[in-house]
């Protein structure tokens, strides 16, 4: 709490990643505390087990999670600020089709360093420890939870808080704060994002080896040369496709939705525009509730039924398969959707400040421009991404809880 106190005309960004730096040295000093405590019990016992180091080799692994995370987080705060924003507010001089062609590259460039940070924490969790290793990776990057929670509800308070600021027709000084605190919430949004995308990366992978444990999976028979893992790759690496695609028709339909409810308004309530009848705003919330419960079942439900259709139907090596495809597959996707929209969000909000008066300010061609990025980036990062983060860990324990189920099934089949 003390770190992220600021004084009058301070940089909010700055308090909330100074926040998350704390955490994690907090957390880094607790387990070590915790691991040295241990080490005359434990270490013997890790030792069995193959630990390299012993019990020290176990806080490696966790360490090297939390350092992964915190990597994959500030990459995402880098091409969600500075630079890349101005680039992406650059190209709406041109219009929305440059904005959109820009913040779509900058997306794709945000997922190279995160892939290759996690890459490089797997690879040294496993030497330090296995598959288990893994696991323990997984648990550094999320022991500062509720570090990134904190901050990941702080974008949407921000963001509230500027429009009611907007409703109520404050004074613009009012709105220069909110929309200041709005854009580091985006940024700070983004950095728990990374940290949530790369958490799912690694419990996804250490349920997928729980799987294939299960399963009585060898190397040898999950190899790519092998045709029904082949299979499985194939088939993994479009359902995130998929899934996002689903998700985002779905935020289409209940915005227009929302549209034809506001346009009835207009029509049937007389004193709407002029100010002296109110809106029925209830009613835009039932609209907007309702379309979020009953949008996502049907992606719920392939989350769900895709592994085990796929399981019964062609056998485990091809479910295998399926969960390493996806993985593969979904963790860049759901970085690419998360960071790009976070910084269409930031190129519309540096366009509002005027700070650039090459680019025209709030009400300009380029803003109109940004404003279409904005609302293209908002079902990307608030919608798609972080929805990919539940559909590659459901896939995976849907996977291992049926796998015995899935292994009777496809013996009966009679092909």
């Amino acid at each position: 709490i003390f770190t992220v106190r600021m004084k009058e005309g301070g940089d909010p960004q700055v308090a909330l990643r100074n926040g998350t730096i704390v955490s994690s040295l907090l957390f880094a000093a607790g387990m070590a505390g915790l691991t040295y405590m241990t080490s005359g019990t434990l270490g013997p016992a890790a030792e069995l087990v193959g630990v390299k180091g012993g019990v020290w080799g176990l806080f490696g692994c966790v360490i090297s999670g939390l350092i992964a995370g915190m990597i994959v987080g500030f990459v995402a705060e880098y091409y969600t600020t500075g630079k890349s924003i101005r680039e992406i507010a650059n190209a709406c001089r041109t219009g929305a089709a440059t904005n959109i062609i820009a913040g779509f590259a900058i997306g794709m460039k945000s997922t190279v360093l995160p892939m290759v940070v996690l890459a490089m924490a797997i690879l040294a969790a496993y030497t330090l420890a296995g598959f288990f290793g893994i696991a323990l990776a997984a648990i550094g990057m999320l022991g500062i939870t509720g570090m990134t929670v904190s901050v990941d509800a702080y974008g949407p308070i921000a963001d509230n808080a500027g429009g009611i600021a907007e409703m109520a027709k404050m004074p613009p000084e009012v709105r220069e704060v909110t929309d200041s605190l709005d854009a580091a919430g985006n940024t700070t949004a983004a950095i728990a994002k990374g940290f949530a995308i790369g958490s799912a990366a690694l419990t996804a992978l250490a349920l997928f080896t729980a799987f294939i444990q299960k399963t009585g999976l060898s190397p040898a028979d999950f190899n790519i040369i092998n045709v029904n893992v082949l299979v499985g790759l194939l088939i993994g690496g479009v359902v995130p496709y998929i899934f996002a695609a689903d998700t985002m028709k779905a935020v289409g339909r209940a915005a227009f939705a929302v549209v034809e409810e506001v346009r009835r308004q207009f029509r049937e309530i007389d004193g709407i525009m002029e100010g002296t009848a109110r809106p029925e705003y209830a009613r835009c919330v039932a609209i907007t509730t309702e379309a979020a419960l009953k949008e996502m079942i049907v992606p719920g439900i392939l989350a769900v039924a895709i592994p085990l259709v796929v399981g019964i139907i062609f056998g485990v090596e091809t479910l295998g398969g399926l969960l390493a495809g996806a993985l593969i597959s979904g963790v860049p996707l759901a970085l690419l959707l998360s960071n790009a929209g976070g910084a269409w969000d930031n190129a519309k909000k540096h366009i509002e400040t005027g700070d650039d008066k090459a680019l025209g300010g709030k009400g300009s061609d380029a803003h109109k421009a940004a404003v279409v990025g904005d609302t293209v980036g908002d079902p990307f990062k608030d919608t798609s991404g972080p929805a990919l983060n539940i559909l590659l860990k459901l896939m995976a324990i849907v996977s291992l809880v049926f796998a015995p189920l899935i292994q009777t099934l496809h013996n009966k089949l009679p092909f």
